[in-house]
């Protein structure tokens, strides 16, 4: 027998208080919030959106134009998701910028907690200092920054150099983890060769008796010639993935897992013609056309991208790429840290209009 509404309103009133008096000593029904924090697909991974070169390239132009590298300390452009309007994020875990650094400029030596990646976009002379080594930049050139250690950029070359940062702040923040120093010299002293981390261990070789001191890889750049190089020989030989096309993950040599522990980067090839089924994962990503000019979808949205562009697939959205010519993308993700702790999944379309907004 149904009670009488004055009743059920009554028991409702009471219900309400009951819920203020658990505020007033810090406490929360489980039974207003399981929705959100035990949900039952991902919700939060933020917006798809895309940033076009020619409209980032001239933002950071003129922030090199109204502030010096001495003033920002780092001069970059925040990648910021709408979803998570003024936290800086890229993705739910991720964070992403475009930096400038200009001829004689130096963008002082400190190091953090956070791990960071760099992926050169524009402009050939700058270098990146990590630990007592240097590394000359080029566009398409991987570079890492691992967890507290000590790095600066500096230009010597006649003209600005532009690249993508990612890093795992968010992750860091998250554990309340986040401590950083300044380095006494805004230029840290020079004490191996140039690149001489790749020639000792990018080799395919190991020093006789190596073994790691510290949890970090020894190489610390991938030149982009040799990503190439890497690529047409798997395009020469292994089956194009329908969905990912042909992709390789930047590896610790001395290890072969991730440089990070936190994140996942990779360069992938969609030869021209491709047309991609959809894919998702649960692992968001930040991505940027390297060479060439395609098509990305994700969900109902579509861009057309080209060199670069960057643009970010959020967590657990349908997407899929089309390219009309050779398409080099380069990408970064948390995926190494959902695998790690077990959290990893991922979709493949079983239909063509599966993922496709109709």
């Amino acid at each position: 027998m149904s009670q009488p509404a004055a009743v059920i309103a009554a028991e409702r009133g009471s219900a309400d208080e009951f819920t203020k008096k658990l505020a007033d000593d810090n406490l929360q029904p489980l039974w207003h919030i399981m929705g959100r924090i035990a949900a039952h697909s991902p919700t939060r991974g933020g917006a798809p959106i895309h940033w076009q070169w020619p409209l980032l390239r001239g933002h950071a132009m003129k922030a090199a134009e109204v502030i010096t590298t001495e003033e920002a300390e780092r001069r970059v452009l925040v990648l910021e998701n709408p979803s998570f309007a003024g936290e800086g994020r890229a993705t739910n875990s991720l964070y992403a910028g475009v930096q400038i650094i200009l001829p004689g400029e130096v963008a002082p030596s400190h190091k953090h907690t956070a791990s960071a990646l760099r992926l050169v976009m524009e402009g050939t002379g700058a270098y990146t200092a990590v630990d007592g080594e240097r590394v000359i930049m080029s566009p398409g050139d991987f570079i890492v920054t691992p967890s507290s250690t000590f790095h600066d950029h500096g230009n010597r070359a006649d003209a600005p150099v532009l690249w993508l940062d990612g890093l795992d702040v968010f992750v860091v923040n998250l554990l309340n983890a986040p401590f950083g120093e300044e380095h006494p010299q805004s230029s840290q002293p020079i004490t191996q060769p140039d690149g001489n981390s790749l020639k000792r261990f990018g080799q395919g070789l190991l020093p006789y008796g190596f073994a790691r001191q510290e949890p970090r890889s020894p190489v610390f750049w991938w030149p982009y010639s040799r990503t190439c190089e890497a690529l047409a020989a798997m395009r020469a030989t292994d089956p194009i993935d329908p969905s990912l096309g042909l992709r390789m993950d930047f590896v610790d040599p001395t290890s072969g897992r991730s440089p990070f522990k936190t994140m996942t980067a990779s360069m992938s090839l969609f030869p021209a013609g491709f047309r991609g089924a959809a894919y998702r994962s649960v692992s968001g990503a930040v991505m940027t056309v390297v060479e060439g000019q395609g098509t990305v979808r994700v969900g109902d949205t579509e861009w057309t991208v080209g060199k670069n562009d960057v643009f970010v697939v959020p967590s657990w959205n349908w997407h899929s790429f089309s390219a009309d010519e050779d398409l080099t993308i380069f990408s970064f993700s948390d995926e190494v840290l959902q695998r790690h702790l077990g959290f990893w999944r991922d979709e493949r379309a079983s239909s063509p209009t599966q993922g496709v907004a109709t």
